[in-house]
């Protein structure tokens, strides 16, 4: 079970290798927004086959905002590209 906030990469489709934070996850889906292509108010549901479990994980504050997503994201991204 995948929580609120978790952060997953993207194996599929057109988003493929983009971080992704779990909004919800239901009947083996979960919907999932990054903050600019997928706002928090309109999440893309996935398949949970098609997106790759991190570590990480973000704050409600976090998750809250288009704005706030979007730099969680990218700095979660500058980590693990090595660009800190």
């Amino acid at each position: 079970m995948l929580e609120r906030g978790r952060v997953v990469i993207s194996l599929a489709g057109r988003d493929k290798d983009k971080l992704l934070a779990v909004m919800q996850e239901e009947n083996g889906l979960v919907l999932v927004c990054d903050g600019k292509e997928r706002p928090v108010d309109r999440p893309k549901s996935k398949n949970i086959r098609h997106v790759e479990i991190t570590q990480s994980l973000l704050s409600e504050e976090e998750i809250a905002t288009n704005r706030a997503l979007k730099k969680a994201l990218g700095r979660l991204s500058a980590e693990i590209n090595g660009n800190t």
